[in-house]
């Protein structure tokens, strides 16, 4: 849970971010924000159940390639240290675990209990070159046979106030069959999405969803892990990665005075059978109770 002094030291941090990286700088969930700003201004009673979480998009300038820090503050933070890692197409998977693993090392040792993102973006800017390699340099060089390739594999967990719109519903199926994701979703009031597959393909379900009209919508947790597919099929390797097999529509029993809530234990089940049960708790706030 966070504290008024957490959520105000998070709250400052991204206002210094956003004026450093006006361009750079998404985050995920504005309404988590702006739920930060009402917990301190003494709005809400309770502290926020969502998480902030965003991406700055950094340009290295010693090797002219950009990279993407991914960062989630943890309710407690700066107390602890945030949720942060680095990604590049030009790292290799060996490279990137050994710098986010000597990111997190350093961040241990001098920052924890403050604020840390900064000092995470100069130690990154000052450090990479170590790390990095440019594409660019094996053009005319032939590439090494036991070269690490890999993909990254995107799983997102979607909150909606509501859904009821056939238009949507039908939209929400259509997309993910069409982008080969896996997952499901759930109408009603609140509405659940989850998708899974390719990383490219769940930015692009994500851009289309969101600019539908909606009441409330957010992205309430995201998975973003890096698959090894050296000498493998891509098809195959994502396929190790999801928990769904196809995408559907799950319609459990209806509750509550309009019959507009679906039975959130049946919802539990669901996710816990698919070894995604922690996910409840992240969506209501509760743990989830099996049936």
């Amino acid at each position: 849970m966070s504290s008024p002094a957490n959520a105000d030291a998070q709250v400052s941090e991204m206002e210094l971010l956003f004026s450093m990286f006006p361009n750079e700088i998404l985050v995920d969930d504005q309404l988590a924000l702006a739920d930060l700003r009402d917990y301190i201004q003494g709005k809400m009673q309770s502290s926020p159940t969502s998480r902030l979480q965003y991406t700055i998009h950094l340009h290295l300038e010693a090797l002219n390639v950009g990279c993407t820090l991914s960062c989630a503050f943890p309710p407690n933070y700066p107390a602890v240290l945030p949720e942060i890692s680095i990604r590049s197409e030009a790292l290799y998977r060996s490279q990137q675990m050994q710098i986010n693993t000597d990111l997190y090392e350093y961040l241990r040792r001098s920052c924890c209990g403050e604020i840390c993102v900064l000092n995470a973006i100069e130690w990154i800017k000052d450090h990479a070159v170590t790390y990095m390699i440019k594409e660019s340099l094996a053009v005319d060089k032939r590439q090494p046979a036991n070269r690490t390739k890999n993909v990254i594999c995107t799983r997102l967990w979607i909150y909606s106030h509501h859904i009821y719109n056939k238009e949507k519903r039908k939209n929400i199926l259509e997309w993910a069959k069409e982008l080969s994701l896996t997952g499901f979703s759930m109408p009603g009031k609140p509405g659940v999405v989850c998708v899974e597959g390719a990383h490219s393909a769940c930015e692009e379900y994500w851009a289309r969803i969101k600019r539908l009209t909606w009441k409330r919508i957010l992205i309430r947790h995201r998975e973003d892990t890096t698959m090894d597919i050296t000498n493998k099929e891509i098809t195959s390797v994502i396929q190790m990665f999801q928990k769904f097999t196809d995408f559907e529509e799950k319609i459990f029993t209806v509750r509550g005075n309009r019959s507009n809530h679906m039975d959130l234990g049946q919802l539990y089940q669901f996710l816990n059978e698919r070894d995604c049960g922690d996910i409840f708790q992240m969506y209501f706030g509760v743990e989830g109770k099996a049936l």
